[in-house]
């Protein structure tokens, strides 16, 4: 039974690998290893641990997705009803073809049987019938030939148990080989029972002993396997709940989504109502502004006839009372009828609401008196008597008008120093600057009058210009003032109301046809008149198209013409205030946002942080932030550079940080900026305004770090070769560099903050305040009891210089810039906080870094597990950090100006000791690069040199080697002073040496000088030396004269190439 099913199990196998079912074959894989039948999935292992098959990246990328959202779910519930739809049909197909069959079995079973075979017309029926006698035959036994009743039951009780085994395509397989059988009716008779198969098994096996005991077993796995049947079927119910939960949460998106498409809808026909409002409104207020046209002149006509009347004012004296009665009485008249018609035109006004623009119009007006020191006099209109009989017997003006509510402290002191009113009015018309001679004969009239006729038609004018005011509350409050001596004033001003208006006006419509045929260098001398018109304009669209004149003045403004515009814009912003700035300045700035001249955008760039001031708070982290944002991803460098010096501009007026990490992430983005000039500005202006204003020194310190690592990490590394040290490394792009270059530029500026706050959350009261700026050995004694946090204090040797080291451990040997760059902020790190914690601290963790010992008793016992860990524990991590860590101590810890001498000491050892030792040869060139790049630095050439000399006097064969290699490794960094006095006599001492290995390791470093120097006297000595290695006669050292002197022919002189030309004839 055990062999029957496993060919029939492997037959399967084929099956589904041929067919490609592959996830049919993996299941029937882990159905295989359930049941433990290793054997039989033998070949589905091999076949799906198959890397060729199935790639170990594209495993670990499906491993890393993601959980479905809302979304995924509903697009895998439309795959799954898809995949449902076609499965249905499939079966359909299916029962249809089996139903085909069916039918042609029928038909076959009613032809006779030796007819059928004597036909031979269909060739499947045919094989059919064969493949049947075979089998026939071939179930001969002792018992005799099966009979056609027990060939049915057995056929039905196998497929039976094919499908309760749960190998389906098997059963599918064995139905359409039984061709002369119908398997899917089993007749009644007493075989037929439920899992016939096992009962016959079981039935064959109750002859032995041993059959109770596997009976009983095999009932016990039945139960088992009827428990796991119930398990899977809550999962399933638990799967169905899980796709019910995601389809409710679908819907309620969806109708989510049509409540706002249909708010959208409702808000989009809103707003086409209100600009229907609008315009309807701007019409009705133009035809109001005809009507207070038709009301000035009325006006002008009203004061025709008070000059009239003050002409003839020694005529009415002389006439009777009653006569004068008369005068007045149609004076009156007149008043009332233009009233009326004030009363009318108010009527139309207040109809459009444009209360508003009145209410500004009036507020200029106080605002220009006031500047031209012109002080009104607030009067009760009210109170004024209009009987006539008053105005006979009156004796005083003063008698017939309410006393002003407030007199300014300058106005009355004129008035007591002065009682002459003419002269005060006069006074006042020559600090307004329009003097009128139309004024001053009225001045001049009412002095030849005498006081009764004057102070008549004053009360009279007062009067008329009180209940005027009191119909037209619109009009400024300086025309209620009243005072027996400023009568005049007011009438000047009740003129200038009136007129001024219709000036703007001019004023508006001639600018933009006057702007074109201005010189360009010239038209800044229009911004007064431009800022005027903007600024006095009663109608928005005329406002918006000023200005748009403003910032289109010039076409490419320099940077004084820029200043200029910009000067005016925010004065015009002091004198409109914040919503006219909001709704007129910024609009014009966002529309320059993307013009085509740079100069254009810059300019927007530099109004931004200066207009800011003047709008709301919660507009400057709104939409000037978003103009910004705009102006960072500009293509223009001075654009750009702009953006983030009035960024920095703006922070300050934020109104709270909510803005803080888009902030951030626009700081970051122009730190990485490929303009060096952008960069600068970031970080000495936009950097310690994000700090001061954002108060995250953290945050930000945490992501630069994240930044410089992963700016490194995501580049290709310098070989595929595993477990090899380039395979570490990192090869750089110019963008990465550039990034990872300007990264450290601020973490350097950033030095300051970090120390400012350590200093601050120092948890030691009891160190002295004479401690300064550096941390001392007794602070450090007490940090290193571990009993308090300190947070900021060790974030410097806890984070920072760990991801440094790793950082540099990414870095090959040519990026010695980066190099550089990590060693001036060492050396910055060194100066801020002191030389007790570079000794103790610093230190400690570079030389645990590269492998040395090192004391660690200045750390807490809680931090001294991380810094050792920074310990290379293998072969290639000690070559590693030979390679890359160790220059970084020789020049940014040892290279501190207090630690030359521990400096010495630790190159003699390496130098020196380390050459004397044979176990060293594998890092010898990493010592030797190590050198190098500490020669970048001049202030150590002196020390080098030193220790080079004792290298090349030393009897030691592999010193002298090891001071070759490092001469022609440092020749690049010397000058042709150094190269006369120091470099050359070193080699030609070691050129003289007996040993060839060291000759010719001398040799190649001549070729390095030959290469960087062209001085004759260099040149000399070198041809001197080279004839001295040919003379010798060895073949070796004219090969490698010959290397060493190819290399420098494109860089030496001519001499040295002719002499070499001469050298290969």
């Amino acid at each position: 039974m055990d062999v029957e099913r496993s060919s029939l199990c492997n037959c399967v196998v084929n099956f589904l690998l041929e067919e490609r079912y592959l996830l049919t074959a993996f299941e029937l894989l882990h159905e295989l290893l359930d049941d433990g039948r290793d054997a039989q999935a033998i070949r589905l292992k091999e076949f799906f641990s198959d890397p060729s098959q199935f790639p170990p990246d594209q495993i670990s990328r499906f491993n890393t997705l993601r959980v479905a959202d809302p979304q995924s779910l509903l697009e895998e519930k439309e795959s799954l009803e898809e995949k449902l739809a076609i499965s249905e049909y499939e079966l359909r197909l299916a029962q249809e073809d089996i139903l085909k069959l069916k039918a042609e079995l029928q038909k076959k079973m009613e032809v006779p049987l030796d007819k059928l075979n004597e036909s031979n017309k269909d060739a499947s029926v045919n094989r059919g019938s064969e493949f049947q006698r075979q089998k026939r035959e071939a179930s001969f036994s002792d018992l005799g030939p099966l009979k056609d009743n027990e060939r049915r039951d057995l056929n039905c009780a196998v497929k039976e148990y094919l499908l309760i085994a749960g190998y389906r395509l098997t059963a599918m397989t064995f139905y359409e080989e039984v061709t002369d059988q119908n398997l899917e009716v089993w007749q009644n008779t007493a075989a037929c029972v439920p899992d016939a198969l096992r009962h016959y098994y079981y039935q064959y096996l109750s002859s032995t002993t041993e059959a109770a005991e596997e009976k009983i077993a095999m009932f016990r796995e039945n139960e088992s396997l009827l428990k796991e049947n119930e398990r899977l079927n809550l999962e399933k119910e638990s799967l169905q709940k899980n796709k019910d939960l995601a389809d409710g949460q679908i819907s309620a998106l969806t109708r989510s989504l049509e409540a706002l498409q249909k708010d959208l809808k409702d808000k989009e026909n809103l707003v086409q109502d209100l600009k229907q409002s609008l315009e309807q409104q701007r019409k009705e207020l133009n035809g109001c502004r005809s009507e207070i046209t038709a009301l000035k002149m009325h006006i002008e006509g009203s004061r025709s006839g008070r000059n009239f009347l003050a002409n003839d004012v020694d005529h009415v004296q002389s006439q009777p009372l009653e006569k004068y009665k008369e005068e007045i009485k149609s004076l009156q008249i007149e008043i009332e009828s233009l009233k009326a018609k004030s009363m009318n035109a108010l009527d139309s006004v207040y109809s459009v609401k444009s209360e508003k623009e009145f209410v500004q119009a009036e507020e200029k007006v106080v605002e220009i008196l006031e500047d031209k020191s012109i002080i009104s006099h607030p009067v009760d209109a009210g109170v004024v008597d209009h009987n006539v009989s008053e105005l006979q017997a009156t004796q005083s003006f003063n008698d017939n008008t309410v006393k002003p509510k407030e007199i300014s402290q300058e106005l009355l002191m004129s008035h007591l120093n002065d009682d002459n009113p003419s002269e005060n009015i006069g006074n006042v018309s020559k600090q307004n600057g329009e003097p009128r001679s139309e004024e001053s004969r009225l001045l001049k009239s009412d002095n030849l009058s005498g006081e009764a006729v004057s102070d008549n038609m004053a009360s009279t004018f007062y009067s008329c210009l009180g209940k005027y005011n009191s119909l037209h509350r619109n009009l400024p409050e300086a025309f209620s003032s009243a005072g027996g001596w400023d009568g005049v004033l007011i009438e000047a001003t009740l003129w200038w109301y009136i007129n001024g208006l219709g000036t703007i006006q001019i004023l508006a419509d001639a600018l933009p046809k006057i702007v074109p045929y201005v010189l360009i260098n010239h038209r800044e001398e229009l911004l007064p008149l431009i800022m005027c018109a903007i600024e006095r304009h009663p109608d928005s669209s005329t406002r918006d198209s000023l200005t748009h004149t403003l910032f289109n003045l010039i076409k490419r403004p320099d940077e004084q013409q820029r200043r200029i515009i910009m000067d005016a814009c925010v004065s015009l912003a002091k004198n409109v205030g914040e919503m006219r700035t909001e709704t007129e300045l910024l609009p014009q700035c966002w529309e320059q946002i993307n013009h085509m001249y740079e100069e254009r955008r810059l300019l927007v760039a530099q109004s931004c942080g200066l207009l800011a001031e003047f709008v709301r708070p919660e507009i400057r982290d709104s939409l000037i932030l978003s103009i910004v944002q705009q102006l960072i991803e500009d293509s223009a460098t001075v654009v750009r550079e702009a953006a983030a010096h009035n960024l920095a501009l703006l922070l300050p007026l934020f109104p709270n940080v909510d803005k803080y990490f888009k902030v951030e992430e626009l700081m970051f983005q122009l730190v990485c900026d490929p303009s060096g000039v952008v960069v600068e500005t970031t970080l000495k202006e936009l950097l310690p305004a994000v700090i001061n204003w954002g108060n995250k020194l953290d945050h930000i310190l945490r992501v630069l770090l994240s930044h410089i690592l992963s700016s490194a990490q995501r580049c290709p590394p310098l070989s595929g070769v595993e477990g090899s040290v380039e395979s570490h490394l990192r090869v750089l792009g110019e963008r990465e560099r550039w990034n990872v270059d300007v990264l450290l530029r601020m973490l350097i500026e950033l030095l300051p903050y970090v120390h400012q706050k350590a200093v601050e959350t120092c948890p030691f009261s009891s160190v002295p305040e004479t401690m300064g700026k550096q941390f001392s050995t007794s602070l450090l004694e007490l940090y290193a009891g571990g009993h308090v946090e300190w947070p900021a204090f060790e974030w410097m040797h806890v984070d920072c210089l760990p991801d440094l080291i790793q950082l540099a451990c990414l870095l090959p040997q040519k990026e010695d810039s980066l190099r550089n760059r990590t060693t001036k902020f060492l050396l910055a790190l060194s100066e801020h906080l002191g030389d007790s914690y570079l000794t103790h601290i610093m230190l400690p963790v570079f030389l645990v870094a590269v492998g040395d010992n090192a004391d660690l008793t200045f750390f807490p016992s809680t931090i001294q597990s991380r810094i050792k860990g920074l310990r290379p524990r293998t072969a290639v991590a000690e070559k590693l950090a030979t390679l890359c860590v160790l220059p970084l101590l020789l020049a940014g810890v040892l290279g501190a100006p207090n630690k030359h001498g521990q400096l010495a000491e630790y190159l003699r050892k390496l130098l020196v000791e380390g050459s004397m030792k044979e176990s060293q040869p594998t890092k010898r060139n990493e010592i030797v690069d190590a050198v190098r790049f500490l020669c970048t630095f001049e202030q150590h050439h002196g020390m080098i040199f030193n220790i080079l000399w004792e290298m090349v006097v030393s009897s030691n064969v592999n010193m002298k080697i090891s001071a070759a290699n490092l001469l022609k490794s440092i020749v690049p960094y010397n000058d042709a002073k150094v190269a006369s006095t120091h470099v050359l006599p070193a080699l030609i001492t070691l050129g003289s040496d007996q040993n060839l290995n060291v000759k010719y390791a001398s040799i190649d470093a001549f070729g390095a000088v030959a290469q960087h120097f062209k001085n004759d006297m260099i040149v000399d000595k070198i041809r001197v030396q080279m004839d001295a290695f040919l003379e010798d006669g060895s073949h070796e050292a004219t090969v490698a004269v010959v290397h060493a002197l190819v290399v420098a022919v494109p860089h030496t002189t001519e001499r040295l190439r002719d002499y070499i030309l001469n050298l290969l004839h």
